[in-house]
């Protein structure tokens, strides 16, 4: 357990978190790209739309773990690592949505939110150091 625990900047990591999850809130808002977003899925979003509440807990829970790995690779100098996780995870994600038949747009909407939060935790753990 200490090889995924040790020398991490909690700090990094729980800012890195929560930034990128209120990134969620206004990357899926409907004036940016919530409704073409719920267009490419099939689902209306109405006026005020309330997220389901187990979605949004799982979100949590990923979010973080996708922080804590970031952190985890930047402890060991391995940044490349995290890449080709996420990248490998963009590839299984696309695929499923190709499956699923949602539209290119929602796709590459729920792609791009992937592809922020990685910035955003990299350089949230450089701030940090």
């Amino acid at each position: 357990m200490d090889e995924i625990t040790q020398n991490i900047n909690w700090l990094a990591v729980i800012v890195g978190a929560i930034v990128s999850f209120l990134l969620g809130w206004l990357w899926y808002a409907p004036k940016v790209f919530g409704k073409k977003w719920a267009a490419g899925v099939g689902i209306e979003m109405g006026d005020k739309p309330k997220p389901p509440a187990m979605a949004m807990f799982t979100q949590a829970i990923g979010i973080f773990l996708l922080a804590w790995l970031v952190g985890l690779t930047a402890t060991s100098s391995a940044l490349l690592t995290i890449l080709l996780i996420v990248i490998t995870y963009i590839f299984l994600a696309t695929s499923q949505g190709l499956f699923v038949q949602k539209s290119v747009a929602a796709i590459v909407i729920e792609q791009g939110y992937i592809v922020a939060m990685l910035i955003i935790m990299i350089i949230t753990q450089g701030i940090f150091k």
